[in-house]
């Protein structure tokens, strides 16, 4: 797919708050999702293009781990001093991101399909390109 690896993530701070969610980098930034996640049953579709971010919380919801999704746009190094982990999907392929969370790639588009309870967390999907962002939530 390209000359990126596969990165595996580190346990995040998380914040869960009305106006959306926040996310501690390792390195002590934070990230803001905003809005109140919209809450599907079972998988998010999201269009074709789109940056995919797949975050699973602890049970305590004030830790979690963030996947991207064939990121192509960011270094190693970066992902590594962050803590966030990516995941490269081929075309008609499929990989488990953690028990329970399983990400599909169809043509342009990404699948994550989720069943919190084996999860044993929050499941967000997070799909954002330069027209705007979708916040979701995959709920049992």
């Amino acid at each position: 797919m390209s000359n990126r690896n596969d990165v595996p993530p580190d346990s995040l701070g998380i914040e869960l708050t009305e106006d959306g969610v926040a996310v501690e980098y390792l390195d002590g930034r934070t990230t803001f999702y905003r809005g109140v996640p919209k809450a599907v049953e079972e998988r998010v579709v999201t269009g074709p293009g789109k940056d995919v971010h797949v975050l699973v919380t602890d049970p305590t919801e004030t830790q979690g781990v963030m996947v991207y999704v064939n990121d192509l746009n960011t270094h190693d190094d970066i992902l590594e001093t962050t803590g966030v982990g990516r995941v490269l999907v081929d075309n008609g392929d499929e990989e488990t991101l953690f028990p329970g969370v399983v990400v599909r790639a169809t043509e342009y588009r990404v699948t994550v399909e989720a069943d919190p309870e084996t999860a044993r967390g929050r499941v967000f999907v997070f799909a954002e390109d330069e027209l705007g962002e979708q916040s979701y939530e995959i709920v049992a």
